[in-house]
């Protein structure tokens, strides 16, 4: 965590010097004001730290996505009260990209089932994503994605490949609750698993311990 230490010390600084031979009513003034940048501050370190990590609040999005080939404006806050499951992959009109997309959509009813929702994301952009599925390689997507073309949500899942300018193969579990649960990134040239990603949610939504390789039926370690 960033320490405001410094940026107070030299505000309170500049204000001793400015406020020496100041009349009372410019005191105010310039009191109120150094308040301000300082508050500004408080709020850009805030900002900057709201990065993915399991155990705290998911960052939260609002991006435009295509949705049954029509635009509409997602916002994690939305799913609240479902699991979210969240993957961003690459870009479109790539190779393995659509194998995963065309994975997790052949599994959204088992998602459905466990009260989850599946959300794609790309830092291309919604004109993007609607024309690669109107092309046909994705097949009927059922579940939306997500334009960050200006990768914002990227940077804050802690996934940009700045080098490449695209988001890395990140996969995100996020609770019911809001709460990060589970994150993996893998480099580009390897899919991901639908059915790990599958098992590891029922292995959370079990509430208990589970053990290595761990499937549903099997006993898990009570706590």
């Amino acid at each position: 965590m960033k320490s405001t230490g410094p940026i107070m010390l030299t505000l309170t600084l500049l204000l001793a010097a400015s406020t020496a031979m100041a009349t009372p009513d410019k005191v105010d003034e310039m009191t109120r004001a150094t308040e301000l940048m300082v508050q500004h501050h408080k709020g850009m370190v805030r900002s900057e730290q709201e990065r993915a990590m399991v155990g705290e609040p998911a960052p939260a999005f609002s991006l435009e996505a295509v949705v049954n080939k029509e635009f509409k404006r997602v916002n994690l806050a939305d799913y609240r009260g479902k699991w979210v499951v969240l993957f961003f992959y690459p870009g479109d009109f790539t190779f393995v990209c659509p194998t995963e997309i065309r994975g997790f959509n052949a599994a959204v009813d088992r998602f459905t089932e466990l009260n989850a929702v599946v959300l794609g994301a790309s830092v291309d952009s919604k004109f993007s994503h609607l024309a690669w599925i109107n092309r046909g390689d994705l097949g009927d997507l059922s579940f939306p994605l997500l334009a960050d073309n200006k990768k914002e949500a990227t940077i804050r899942y802690g996934i940009l490949d700045e080098k490449e300018g695209v988001a890395l193969r990140g996969l995100f579990i996020i609770d019911p609750n809001g709460i990060l649960q589970y994150q993996v990134v893998q480099s580009p040239s390897v899919g991901r698993s639908v059915e790990e990603t599958i098992r590891v949610l029922e292995a959370l939504q079990t509430g208990e311990l589970c053990p290595l390789g761990w499937k549903p039926g099997e006993k898990t370690i009570k706590k």
